[in-house]
């Protein structure tokens, strides 16, 4: 019997903020009613799974991810009978939903963190890690925010003791290294399971099993804890996901997949930065670099691929002259830079507005060898809000129309979670789903047509290598298949018109078809290809014994 892939191989994912997506109750605030009634949208945007953002109670911080109940929806997003109706909606047209799952910490005002600083014989004392003492901080245990903060201990006046976390002081880290913290963690994702999800993205990976070297929970098997929570969904829900985020070098990154036993997709943070420094430079060697440095999954595992995700596009991983090559380009205005790192930008501003290099990126993207993943608005192109903080700059509310707030919300303005983007290039009058819908050269019917495909030859594109040589360096060439089909697609990072003359070897035929403009044509050992600026194309073919 042949085997069968895992269905997140070939997903096509989809972030959403809740609370920026659809407000279905004119509150300002989107909610699991807005978000049920944009499901007609989703499917017909061709997406197969999307990936909620924390939408559980918080005093909202950071995000969310300073969570105060894990087990109960926001109120101001819903209820649970509101998110079920999501879920059922989704179902109904093929669409998977994961949730995020914040393993690493919680906020201070969870129930669990106030009982452990009230008293030190709680039994949630041990859910966190404290120091009676003011502990040694080690020269490498710096916080993920090193301009805000200074340490990663923090004295609790009711607690008489210090506590860690790797986050913000509002973000105490949990114990995982306790196993009735784990028990915790599985009680939360055996409620969610239960509701249909279809797997959790967890949050930090490498704090939460124990990176900061005190609360590892099995010295001799430090992949213990995601062996353990992925074994618990795969019980629980055959076939589930546990995807990761995992920012690391590459060569440390790979181990976190396991034998087939721990994460099942890693978010890939390498590639984004290479991608932008090749748009950068309108070089493509930059693209074939992170294809090589990426170690290859084990089977039933993958990518996800993204261009942009909702934190900045982060660049404290890769090889400086790869973030200098990037920096160069996109972020020589310093309000754009983000804890001397990242980039708080969305992609189409970074592209200046440029759709055509904007299809192309995307392109790029849904080309490579994994899950693509796509943030909400970047389908249409939307904007960033450079005056809002740090990284909150990329989750301006989804724009629909070009009436009131963009079609979120009939709310008044000043009562909207966040602003829309009312002036200028990016404005919702100027870039929204409704125009775009209508317009069969918009960004928006591209990324459409590009879903379509990549479902098409998603199991093709995790195929073999194979060579086709080439000589234009503004041209990305990516060659891949099984020994009978295959698929050849090419980029043109420059904004120049590029021609490209590829030769596969003697004896090489071919019946192919270009699957954006379904033309057909036979291919006979070499390829010439030409391209306008920012040009790409998709070709398919099915190879010819002689």
């Amino acid at each position: 019997m042949a085997h069968d892939e895992p269905w997140y191989l070939d997903a096509v994912i989809y972030a959403i903020d809740v609370k920026r997506f659809a407000d279905g109750n004119g509150d300002g605030i989107g909610d699991f009613i807005g978000l049920t009634k944009k499901v007609p949208y989703l499917a017909e945007l061709g997406i197969t799974c999307v990936w909620l953002l924390p939408f559980f109670p918080s005093p909202g911080r950071d995000n969310g991810y300073d969570v105060s109940d894990y087990y109960r929806v926001d109120p101001q997003l819903g209820t649970t009978e509101d998110f079920l109706d999501f879920l059922h909606a989704a179902g109904e047209r093929g669409i998977r939903v994961i949730i995020d799952l914040v393993a690493n910490h919680t906020s201070d005002k969870h129930p669990w963190f106030e009982a452990a600083r009230r008293d030190e014989a709680s039994f949630y004392r041990n859910y966190y890690i404290w120091s009676k003492e003011a502990p040694p901080v080690e020269p490498d245990d710096a916080s993920v925010f090193p301009d805000e903060e200074p340490t990663v201990w923090t004295y609790d006046e009711v607690a008489h003791a210090y506590y860690f976390h790797k986050f913000y002081a509002f973000q105490p880290d949990l114990n995982t290294g306790n196993p009735e913290v784990l028990d915790a963690i599985e009680r939360i994702m055996d409620q969610w399971l239960s509701l249909g999800v279809a797997g959790f993205r967890l949050d930090a990976i490498p704090f939460v099993i124990g990176q900061n070297g005190l609360s590892q929970a099995d010295p001799e098997n430090p992949d213990g804890v995601l062996q353990r929570l992925n074994g618990y969904i795969q019980r629980r829900r055959p076939g589930g996901l546990l995807a990761g985020e995992v920012n690391l070098p590459p060569a440390e990154t790979g181990r976190y997949f396991g034998q087939n036993d721990q994460l099942g997709l890693l978010f890939n943070f390498l590639m984004p930065c290479y991608i932008f420094a090749a748009l950068a430079t309108g070089r493509a060697k930059r693209i074939s670099e992170a294809l090589d440095l990426l170690p290859e999954p084990p089977p039933d595992c993958g990518w996800a691929n993204f261009l942009r995700n909702l934190d900045e596009l982060d660049f404290s991983q890769v090889p400086e002259n790869v973030k200098a090559e990037a920096f160069s380009a996109f972020a020589k205005d310093e309000s754009v830079v983000v804890h001397d790192r990242g980039i708080r930008r969305r992609i189409a501003p970074m592209l200046e507005g440029n759709d055509d290099r904007t299809k192309m990126a995307l392109s790029l993207m849904f080309s490579l060898p994994g899950a693509p993943m796509l943030v909400y608005g970047d389908e249409i192109g939307m904007g960033d809000d450079l005056s809002q903080p740090d990284r909150i700059s990329v989750r301006t509310p989804m724009q629909w129309t070009g009436g009131k707030n963009g079609g979120f919300s009939n709310a008044a303005p000043s009562r909207l979670i966040q602003p829309t983007i009312a002036q200028g290039r990016f404005s919702y009058t100027q870039v929204n789903v409704a125009q775009q819908q209508k317009d069969e050269a918009s960004l928006l019917n591209a990324v459409k047509t590009l879903i379509r495909v990549r479902r098409q030859v998603g199991t093709l594109l995790r195929g073999r290598t194979f060579a086709a040589s080439g000589d234009n360096e503004a041209v990305h060439v990516r060659c891949v298949g099984d020994g009978v089909e295959f698929v050849v697609v090419v980029h043109n990072l420059s904004g120049r018109r590029q021609t490209i003359d590829l030769a596969f070897g003697d004896h090489f035929l071919a019946e192919m078809t270009d699957l954006l403009s379904a033309e057909k044509f036979d291919l006979h050992d070499n390829l010439q290809v030409t391209l306008p600026a920012y040009g790409y194309r998709w070709l398919c073919g099915t190879r010819i014994n002689r």
